[in-house]
């Protein structure tokens, strides 16, 4: 059986997927300089290592495959102790989460929409486990949130 070729949809949204992955790794990078929290310090480097760097290789790889170039990646952040940030110029904890919690749905709804889009078995699969790898981490973080005191719930309708 011969592989059918990815089309435009499919070349453009794992290219970009790739380019927003190695910006997330980056934010996530200034976000784990800023917590002084250990348990969302943890957190952030189980995603890092389990997730983030694993799929940004997946997706590279299927890139350089078809013979895409890679979207450029911004440079790595050094890690640096949180007494050389400024208080004033800190992100707090709760503020790192929500953050991070944001960037976990965005990601979630762009694997839904490449799942959705992609006519090739394997696009989908991989997207697919993104998908559930990033629910988990999103699961593990709203624990997380709501221990810690940092979960804001919505308003309950009564009636």
């Amino acid at each position: 059986m011969t592989k059918e070729p990815y089309h435009s949809g499919e070349v453009y949204h794992l290219w970009n997927y790739l380019y927003e992955a190695k910006e997330i790794i980056v934010t996530i990078q200034v976000a784990r300089n800023h917590t002084e929290d250990k348990d969302l310090k943890l957190f952030l480097d189980d995603m890092m290592e389990s997730n983030l760097t694993e799929e940004e290789q997946q997706v590279e790889v299927i890139l350089k495959e078809t013979g895409i170039r890679l979207p450029p990646a911004p440079p790595d952040k050094p890690n640096v102790e949180i007494q050389d940030i400024p208080a004033g110029a800190r992100f707090n904890d709760s503020e790192i989460a929500r953050l991070v919690q944001k960037e976990l749905l965005a990601s979630q709804l762009q694997c839904s929409y490449i799942i959705g889009m992609s006519t090739q078995e394997n696009i989908k699969n991989l997207f697919e486990e993104f998908h559930s790898q990033k629910a988990e981490f999103e699961i593990k973080l709203l624990t997380i949130t709501k221990d810690k005191g940092w979960y804001t719930p919505p308003p309950i309708n009564l009636k």
